[in-house]
Parts: structure tokens; sequence; C-alpha cells
């Protein structure tokens, strides 16, 4: 900008200096020739650097300087057209050098502006590659024959491919189910969208694959970009959990039977202890082998059902965390269902102790245990808040169902006209319990409400030790 200035003051001095050049010689060179044509040099240089209406007063200037400083006798009648004549001739060449200036000025400016866009695509471009490139999951972009046009490294180490050689290729043998994508023109809008597939490496080793994809067109023609990420260890991740909760669950129910084998066994074993006191039965084989029967029957009921250290999760969790989960999975539900859900959650609740996927588990029963009941009511709506006293977070689950005629046995397993086996309480009961936590119905609420009573964590957050107590837990929830 200081050079342009520069550059813009040098040519108005020059150009001024012609114009007073000329100006002399017109006066002080005595030979009738008129030196006012020389005025075209200055006001092509002054083009470059001023405006039009400078151009102007510029040649309104000179043309008066060529009229005044003309050698011959002045009429009116040869002036006039001469002037008009200088005037017109000095003011096309100041507005061409200006026109010419200006577009070159601007050509240069979108040179420039052009060599910036090239920079910066360039820049957007290489950061771009460098993205794909260094991504940890798989990028494909193929064309409508499914063939796969570029692949990064991410893509050729999950399919099991040597770098560089996916290009080309078909995406049937290494995700199949991508070859029913409908592409642009084959259907009527784009497709963005995700799905869960089997996918297959090169060896034949299979995987599970969460594909993330979408569909939009090219002047070469339609293309289907995907992200693909291994979910192998998800799947086996939330296989392994519901085997641990399986296990837990069957742990607890174990124990709850073997305690009622318990105690049948005991009022056999005093029976039979009343019936060989009498000595009628004392050499009879066939009393003295129930006998035994029942002993061994009490031997293997009051086995100790211990639980594992791997399940046992008992842990300081964030319950935001957790009710933010089961808002994920309840939302979609409730929406189908035409329910509507209220949700009141403080923002400050502490943390607590509990097994965050049993817990979520038991919330989510009882969740279904409402939908279930709302099925039939005319009012649909489910509340769910926490509050918080003393040393326990309360989560409460209320609907406007029908509610429950008896709740003497509510918590007991295999009811009649329970839904499956009637386990769904007994099992989020115990679980809850599991944690030192506690599962109760409010008979005093309309409709059906069940709370959800948990111990708060302690401020140092560490997971609780607290094997001993769980098998008392459980031997309390099986009396």
């Amino acid at each position: 900008m200081v050079f342009r200035n520069l550059q813009t003051v040098s040519r108005v001095i020059l150009a001024a200096l012609l114009i007073a050049i000329i100006a002399v010689i017109d006066w002080r060179v005595e030979v009738n020739i008129a030196f006012g044509f020389l005025y075209i040099f200055p006001i092509l240089l002054l083009g470059t650097v001023m405006s039009r209406w400078q151009i102007l007063l510029t040649v309104l200037l000179c043309t008066f300087l060529a009229d005044y400083l003309d050698p011959f006798p002045f009429t009116f009648k040869v002036a006039l057209p001469q002037d008009f004549l200088v005037f017109a001739a000095l003011a096309g060449t100041g507005f061409f050098s200006y026109e010419v200036t200006r577009s070159r000025r601007q050509e240069t400016e979108n040179l420039q502006k052009v060599e910036k866009e090239v920079a910066a695509r360039r820049e957007a471009e290489e950061q771009l590659e460098f993205l794909i490139e260094n991504s940890p999951a798989a990028i494909l972009t193929m064309s409508a024959d499914h063939l796969i046009l570029r692949a990064n490294s991410a893509a050729h180490r999950l399919l099991g491919v040597r770098f560089g050689e996916l290009a080309g290729r078909s995406i049937r043998l290494y995700i199949p189910d991508l070859e029913y994508v409908p592409f642009v023109g084959k259907a009527s809008h784009n497709f963005r969208t995700e799905m869960q597939c089997r996918g297959e490496r090169e060896n034949g080793e299979g995987f599970l694959a969460n594909v993330f994809f979408s569909t939009y067109d090219t002047t070469a023609g339609p293309r289907l970009a995907a992200f693909v990420v291994d979910a192998s260890e998800e799947l086996r991740e939330r296989e392994e959990l519901s085997l641990n909760q399986l296990m837990t669950g069957s742990r607890i129910l174990v124990g709850a039977v073997s305690h009622e084998v318990r105690n049948v066994c005991g009022a056999i074993s005093i029976i039979h202890e009343n019936l060989a006191r009498n000595g009628r039965l004392k050499e009879n084989q066939d009393f003295e082998a129930l006998g035994s029967l029942v002993e061994t029957l009490n031997e293997i009921a009051s086995l100790e059902l211990k639980q594992s250290a791997s399940y046992s999760k008992i842990e300081s969790i964030d319950l935001l965390e957790t009710l933010d989960d089961l808002r994920i999975v309840l939302d979609l539900d409730c929406q189908e269902a035409d329910i509507s859900v209220q949700w009141d959650i403080p923002e400050n609740i502490p943390r607590v102790t509990a097994d965050k996927h049993r817990l979520l588990q038991a919330l989510l029963n009882l969740v279904k245990n409402s939908e279930r009941a709302l099925e039939s009511a005319d009012v649909k709506r489910l509340n769910i808040s926490a509050s918080v006293k003393d040393e326990t977070v309360s989560i409460r689950v209320a609907d406007t169902g029908p509610g429950i005629g008896s709740v003497e046995k509510l918590f007991q397993p295999f009811q009649r006209g329970a839904d499956s086996t009637g386990l769904g309480l007994f099992l989020s009961r115990a679980f809850v319990r599991s944690f030192r936590g506690d599962l109760r119905h409010d008979p005093t609420a309309p409709g059906c409400a069940f709370v959800v009573d948990l111990a708060i964590a302690a401020s140092s957050s560490k997971r609780l030790e607290t094997f001993s107590e769980h098998e008392s837990n459980a031997a309390s929830i099986a009396r």
C-alpha cells in the first residue's frame, strides 16, 4: 500500500512537470505550430492514477492552456471546434488509460485472489488427506459399479489387504450389504445413514462392522463414501456383560431356591428324627435311605454360591450419566408407544455407589413394566425423578397406569399371571440390593410407583471392597 501511494505521487508530479514543460514550450517557442497535442502524454500518465472526475479537471486545464497559448489568432468560429476536439481527444485518452489500468488492476487482484484460493484449497486438501490417511476408521469411496476407488491405510488394515491393493476391487468381497445401497439416480434422494452388518477380511475372517455411508453425485457419475469401524470388540464386551448379568441373576435365584430347599429339608429332617426316636422304623432300610437322601439334599442346598470377583463392579458412578443412557434407550420406545415422559433430575445430584450396568438394567425393567401397564391406559405418562435425602439418592419411576392389585407377593419369583417367569422385579431388587441399595413399591402414589434407593458414594470415590457384605445381602434376599 505504501509503495502504491508513492507510485501515485511520483506519477502525479511527473505529469505536472510535463504539463508545465509543454505549456512553457507552447508559450516561448514562436513557431506556427500548436503544441497542445503533447498534453496527451501527461494525460495518459495521469489516467493510471487518477479518478474520472480528476481526469476531467486536468483535461479542462490542458484544453485551456492549449487554447490560451495557441500561436494562431483567436476566432470563435475556428477556436470552439478546435477546443472541443482537443478536449475530446484528451478526455478519451485519459479515460482509455484509466480503464486499461483499472482492468489490469482488477485482473491482478483476481489473480491474487485465485492464487490465495488455490493455496487455501491445496492446504485444505493436504489437511484432509492427512486426516483421511491417519484416521483410525476405514474410509472408502466407491463407484456405481461398487468398485473401490480409494481407501485409506486403516481400510487396508481392517480388510487385511496390503496397502495400495484395494483400489479397483469390488466392495462385495468385503462388505456385501453395501451392494444394496441405491445410488443417486436410482433413488429419489441421497442417502446419509448408518448400518451394522457383517464384514469379511481378505483371509476369510468375519467381523461386525458399523458402516456410516452417504451417496453423492459427481461429474464422473454417482459415488458412495463409507466409514467402516470394527465393532467386534463392542459385541464381545456386550455379550460378556450380558453373560455376567445372567450369571449374577442366576446365582441370586439359585441362592433363593437353595434357601427354600434348606427350609424344606430342615422340616423333613425334624420329622425323620421324630420317627427315628419312636423306634418303629429303626431297622427299615428304606427309612434309613430316606434320611440319607434328605441329608444329602440339605448338603447340596447348603453349598455357598460365592460371587466371583470379576462380577463385582461396585463403584462410585455418575448417576446423571446413567440416567442419560436410560433416556437414550427410553425416548424412541416411548415415542412409538405415544407415552409422554417427564424428567425431574437435579443437575447437582451426587455420585452413588452402584454397578452402572446392573442399575441400568433394573431401571429398564421398571420402565418396561410401566410401558406394558400404559398400553390400555387413557393417560399415558411416565414420570422419572430423583431426590436426595440424608445419605440416600432416591429414583422414582411412576406411571399413570391402573396400578397393582395385590402387592403382598410383588417381589416374589414365579408368580401366577406374571409375564414370562415373573423374575423381573425379583432380580431387579436383587441387583439393587447387591450394591447396598433397595427397590420398593410406593403404595401411596396414584397409578404405580417404584423407588430405587441408592447410597451416596464416599468422597474418595474408591471401589468398595464389600465382598462379604454381598454374600450376606444375597442370603437376606433369599430369606
